[in-house]
């Protein structure tokens, strides 16, 4: 097949590669549909760093608390053994100081990891065995950053 003395096709019956001009529909569905897939895994990956990086905060804030029951024992030194408690889920009353101190903590506790001081019921503190060997344990619900049901921290000290 001549046009005007030019040659369109070639032996083989195919057109040479200099008189292809621009890109077929199908060849940019093509590119579409791989750009497409790479952005979703980008997506997910952030969604995975999202959930982890709040799962860390939660550790950080237990630590953060944990160490602020332990500073306010020690600066109650004398009445340590009064900081002794058993997994509690709701904010205690007050009254002494080693039992303001212990209102504040679950408060703090519930703030800071947990959705809110009234409404959260999961996040739990204890203390155990003060002054000679002071076992603080937290645990919370770490549903929210993608984690386990329960996550547990335990800290052991003297006072």
């Amino acid at each position: 097949m001549t046009y005007r003395g030019k040659s369109t096709m070639n032996r083989i019956g195919f057109r040479s590669p200099r008189d292809m001009r621009g890109i077929s529909l199908l060849e940019v569905l093509v590119s579409v549909v791989v750009l497409s897939i790479g952005l979703l895994g980008v997506a997910a990956m952030q969604s995975v760093a999202l959930r982890g990086g709040q799962s860390s905060l939660e550790s950080s804030q237990a630590t953060i608390q944990t160490t602020a029951i332990i500073e306010a024992m020690r600066a109650n030194r004398e009445r340590a053994a009064d900081y002794n408690i058993g997994m509690t889920c709701a904010v205690p009353g007050g009254g002494s100081l080693a039992q303001n101190d212990l209102r504040d903590w679950i408060s703090s506790l519930k703030s800071t990891i947990g959705n809110s001081p009234a409404a959260d019921t999961t996040t739990c503190g204890q203390i155990a065995g003060c002054p000679a060997n002071c076992t603080i344990t937290v645990r919370w619900d770490d549903n929210r950053a993608g984690g386990g049901n329960q996550r547990t921290m335990t800290t052991v000290t003297r006072i």
